[in-house]
């Protein structure tokens, strides 16, 4: 089992013609991925080769894509002025799920095709600026590297790319279900509470680690889910300890306001929910390691 993202997962690639789509469309491909077309209208009806004797056509449009392919999941590598009418564009065509890998995207713009999205209530968002999201040995949709760690029953959901890619290092011995980047930006899709929630009903997962950081209050209200729905155990990493006030951190969304949203509050706020947090992302996997070999995994 996994989430949001199953060895059935039709994938299309908005931006495939791209540098970067191309790039890692063709990571995708060799990780397993079923890619079943690329979207610019300007290369309407062309097919792109890629390596292993791999063709991928090319559509005008989503929804193109769509009635053609059956595509129930689309990447989107466009620039970030034309983003929001890419995820426009695969919200009108009821796309279910649109995993945005672009970063620098105007947060006027993110929040417009979200609340769009919101609306419609048919797409789930991942991202923006994020790596995407993997269920090992099934589906790869985004820039997560494939042979870092194989499937287990650990869900991972992080707002740091690179974060999320040294924990599911770290854990490889055990392995995931899914591992989600959910991005750093001010605004996002998919929040560590969605994750939280899918991981809770998937009876493959059995227990999780979420990676937060400084800025917002994203994690202190993860934090009450857990405490009111999470059954599963939960372990926790919050990047940005050592952070400086009113300074943003790498992420756009990274930054501490007149004490609001430091580390050492969100940390306070997980274990209060019985979440046991590490000061670092090693000792964090040592601690879900104490957890899986707790639950004789």
């Amino acid at each position: 089992m996994a989430i949001f993202l199953t060895k059935d997962s039709k994938v299309i690639v908005q931006g495939m013609t791209g540098s970067e789509g191309m790039k890692h469309t063709t990571r995708m491909l060799a990780s397993g991925t079923t890619i079943v077309g690329g979207v610019n209208p300007k290369k309407a009806g062309q097919t792109v080769d890629f390596p292993e004797g791999q063709q991928v056509p090319v559509f005008g449009t989503v929804k193109e894509a769509m009635d053609a392919t059956g595509a129930d999941v689309s990447v989107v590598f466009v620039p970030p002025a034309f983003t929001k009418s890419a995820v426009v564009e695969a919200v009108d065509a009821g796309m279910p799920l649109v995993v945005v890998i672009t970063e620098g995207i105007a947060v006027k713009d993110t929040a417009e095709f979200f609340n769009y999205a919101k609306d419609k209530g048919t797409t789930r968002i991942i991202g923006p600026n994020c790596p995407g999201i993997i269920s090992p040995g099934a589906s790869n949709a985004g820039i997560i590297p494939a042979d870092i760690a194989g499937a287990g029953k650990i869900g991972l959901v992080s707002k740091s790319g690179t974060l999320t890619y040294q924990m599911m290092y770290e854990l490889r011995d055990y392995g995931f279900t899914t591992a989600v980047g959910i991005g750093g930006d001010p605004i996002i899709g998919t929040t560590h509470i969605d994750c939280l929630e899918a991981f809770e009903a998937d009876p493959e997962t059995v227990a999780m680690v979420m990676i937060g950081e400084i800025g917002g209050d994203a994690e202190e209200r993860a934090a009450k889910f857990i405490q009111e729905h999470v059954t599963k155990p939960v372990v926790g990493y919050v990047a940005g300890f050592t952070a400086p006030e009113g300074k943003t951190m790498g992420h756009a969304g990274a930054i501490v306001s007149g004490g609001a949203g430091t580390a050492a509050a969100k940390k306070e706020a997980l274990e209060a929910a019985g979440v046991k947090v590490g000061k670092t992302p090693s000792e964090t996997a040592e601690l879900m390691r104490e957890v899986m070999r707790g639950l004789g995994a």
